[in-house]
């Protein structure tokens, strides 16, 4: 059998969007083919889905796996929908079943998180900083800003009822506004976690000040000024500082787009699709595709497709130029979707390098001046908790 058995399915239960993000790769990026996909996941591909999963979790022995409830918008399928198809994947899969949903937080009122809760699905909330940046951003088709509305549902989710249910946000980095600014009005919220997020491009589709040869570090220079602030005072948990020092202290980052750790995520479109990460739709028409679906396939014919076996290839699926770099084992070549160039595919360094690196090893020589005393005083790597706390 071939591959590393999938770990976390994400499930694209709605195929649009309440939101007209500027940068969205499932909306505004090559791969249009969500305009042909069903609205809503139907129940017969909910059921075969789960049913799949099932299969997966026997083949493995899978003592445990994820499924995150995704879109364009997952609460536009419904709070009931969402909470049965909680209760179906729990009771057809073998295994412990870790339920997360990401949403926009426009349609989370206090009677759809109560049922989420109780549900046991943890929520990730998008937020790109304050008003001003995430107005910037994320609008409606209109064009006003929805920062008010996000608002109102980061606050729900403070509340002392919904806290144990509050996953963290999500946050894409904007260079127009202050690093700083925008990591202390996410920190406003409390929130468990923050993940950053760098905007999605390719070689052939740069991202904002990412041109071609360009050597310049901009988003390096933006996430180490919340670097040093984090590792000074770590109000929460930043999950890609966080990883980044505990692979410097010897452990292997657990997130997509660092690490050499064989990625274990399939997607599962609306009309059951399996597919690569949604977020190749930013390189090209089709790149997630795989020519399979859950009504006549099974995830293990995912796990042989070439596409699979190059994402789970560790350093030697990557670049020479990454496999002779210093920072290859932290920085594992960055995002698979932001090596693509159409003459080579994703045989290339991520387009992001240049940030990579200097991001990596910045954290990394400060981790190592503060780790030379600490060594002496005998500290080991359980020193750093899973908060990403020196003790």
């Amino acid at each position: 059998m071939t591959g590393v058995p999938f770990r976390q399915f994400v499930l694209k239960v709605h195929s649009r969007c309440n939101l007209a993000c500027d940068y969205c790769y499932v909306y505004e990026m090559a791969d249009q083919s969500w305009r042909d996909q069903p609205l809503r996941m139907s129940q017969a591909t909910v059921n075969r889905t789960a049913e799949r999963i099932a299969e997966h979790v026997r083949t493995h022995r899978l003592p445990s796996v994820a499924v995150v409830l995704h879109g364009g918008e997952p609460l536009l399928a419904g709070a009931g929908f969402l909470t049965d198809l909680v209760l179906r994947m729990r009771d057809t899969v073998p295994a412990r079943v870790d339920v997360s949903m990401q949403t926009n937080g426009l349609l989370l009122t206090e009677r759809r998180l109560a049922a989420l809760a109780a549900s046991g699905v943890r929520i990730g909330v998008s937020l790109d900083g304050d008003a001003r940046s995430t107005d910037r951003h994320r609008r409606f088709a209109d064009g006003r800003g929805s920062h008010q509305h996000v608002d109102r549902a980061l606050r729900l989710l403070g509340r002392e009822e919904f806290k144990e249910s509050f996953g963290g946000i999500l946050c894409t980095v904007d260079l127009e506004h202050d690093p700083l600014t925008g990591y202390e009005a996410l920190l406003a919220y409390a929130p468990p976690a923050i993940d950053f997020l760098l905007p999605h491009g390719t070689w052939s589709n740069p991202p904002p000040a990412r041109g071609a040869g360009s050597r310049g570090t901009p988003y390096a220079d933006w996430l180490l000024a919340v670097f040093d602030r984090w590792y000074e005072r770590q109000e929460t948990w930043v999950r890609m500082f966080g990883e980044i020092v505990q692979s410097v202290l010897g452990g292997t980052p657990a997130v997509e787009g660092l690490g050499l750790r064989p990625s274990t995520v399939a997607v599962v479109d609306t009309d059951g699709a399996i597919k690569q990460l949604d977020t190749l739709a930013a390189a090209h028409p089709g790149a997630a595709d795989l020519g399979l679906n859950v009504v006549d396939a099974a995830f293990d014919d995912a796990l042989s497709h070439p596409l699979t076996r190059l994402r789970q290839g560790g350093i030697e699926s990557l670049a020479a130029t990454c496999r002779r770099c210093a920072v290859v084992r932290t920085c594992g070549g960055g995002l698979f979707t932001h090596r693509y160039h159409p003459a080579t595919g994703f045989a290339n360094p991520s387009v992001y390098c240049p940030d990579l690196l200097r991001l990596v090893t910045v954290i990394r020589d400060r981790v190592a001046a503060d780790m030379a005393p600490a060594a002496r005083r005998g500290f080991n790597q359980q020193g750093f908790d899973q908060r990403g706390s020196i003790q």
